[in-house]
């Protein structure tokens, strides 16, 4: 089983891959979590990309391909796995084209895509107010899910920080680069693949609950 997961930054991808993965037995593959790795490891593919996650632009699609191919092959290749979510991916009609390419050459098909719909008002609050982990990645928000102690996680005791791309002027560009270049994704898909709409306004829970009729019945 193959999924994406498709909304705007702040719709709660993350949240529902992280809740769906271990009930389905998949890979939540994440560019974003895989991008930041980078960044953090200091490597040659990291220094590239700093300066454009930062400025909330998308990196350039060879370079994310090049990633998603490396993962989408391994779960392949481990075999242990029901297959793959994806989050964060495709952001571009030239990704959506490359990742046709890479399914083809694998013999692999996308199941599902569950488009997560969320007003742009919604995803200000959220965005501005998450905080991460800078060691074990775990998501914090300041009005609805706090760290006991603020600044520490609560799991490892690591720095909790906001990340440059959760900072409101860099939410406005996101949310305007989704608009212009992730959004028309929709229509490469359209009659190719089984779309789910979800409103992603709804509390997490609920959402969670209309994913999982949609992928049990």
């Amino acid at each position: 089983m193959n999924l994406v997961l498709f909304g705007p930054p702040g719709s709660g991808k993350g949240t529902q891959a992280e809740r769906l993965r271990n009930q389905l037995q998949l890979r939540h593959i994440s560019t974003g979590d895989l991008l930041r790795e980078a960044v953090a490891q200091k490597s040659e593919l990291g220094k590239k990309v700093e300066s454009v996650l930062a400025s909330g632009q998308l990196v350039s699609d060879d370079i994310v391909l090049s990633l998603m191919r490396d993962a989408i092959l391994a779960v392949k290749k481990d075999g242990s796995l029901a297959g793959w979510l994806l989050d964060g991916f495709p952001r571009t009609v030239g990704q959506a084209q490359g990742l046709d390419a890479l399914l083809a050459e694998t013999g692999e098909t996308i199941d599902a895509i569950f488009v997560l719909d969320a007003t742009r008002e919604a995803v200000i609050e959220r965005l501005s107010g998450r905080r991460t982990c800078t060691q074990c990645k775990t998501v914090y928000h300041v009005k609805y899910n706090p760290s006991r102690t603020e600044g520490v996680c609560d799991r490892c005791g690591g720095k909790v920080v906001q990340r440059e791309d959760d900072r409101p002027e860099t939410i406005a560009k996101r949310l305007d680069v989704y608009e212009s270049q992730t959004r028309p994704i929709l229509a490469h898909y359209q009659g190719r693949v089984k779309m789910h709409r979800i409103d992603g306004d709804l509390p997490v829970d609920d959402v969670t609950t209309a994913i999982e009729n949609v992928v049990t019945r």
